[in-house]
């Protein structure tokens, strides 16, 4: 089983950068695909990133392309998110997940359900 605990969110302001991280305990999590979903106040949870094993290819929102990017470090057992550029409508909850399966089709790999294990979160708030 994997755990997972999401750091370095916090409150900057628009334009500024963050890097959220996550780190993973448990054998799994080197097993598939990684992920970021994120879920701001009112709304529904929404995918952000995602990334397989190897690290050959990356998914990513529409509304974050360009100015985020996922990474991941198996020897350390964590994953990455280097924002930038942030708007206020960023502002959400962070989750990171792991899935035991590696995907490379954007639509499954954007969809909560193929994720097993999630964080508690980390919250990023971006004034203007």
């Amino acid at each position: 089983q994997a755990q997972l605990a999401e750091s370095g969110g916090g409150l900057v302001q628009a334009g500024d950068s963050l890097r959220l991280s996550c780190t993973a305990s448990g054998r799994t999590f080197s097993r598939g695909s990684m992920a970021w979903f994120r879920q701001a106040p009112g709304k529904e949870r929404e995918f952000v990133a995602s990334i397989p094993r190897n690290g050959d290819a990356t998914y990513y929102a529409d509304s974050v392309k360009g100015r985020f990017t996922i990474s991941r470090d198996n020897a350390k057992n964590m994953v990455f998110l280097q924002m930038n550029s942030l708007k206020p409508e960023d502002t959400a909850v962070y989750y990171c997940a792991t899935s035991f399966t590696i995907y490379y089709d954007s639509q499954l790999a954007s969809r909560d359900q193929s994720y097993a294990y999630w964080g508690q979160g980390t919250q990023v708030t971006v004034s203007s």
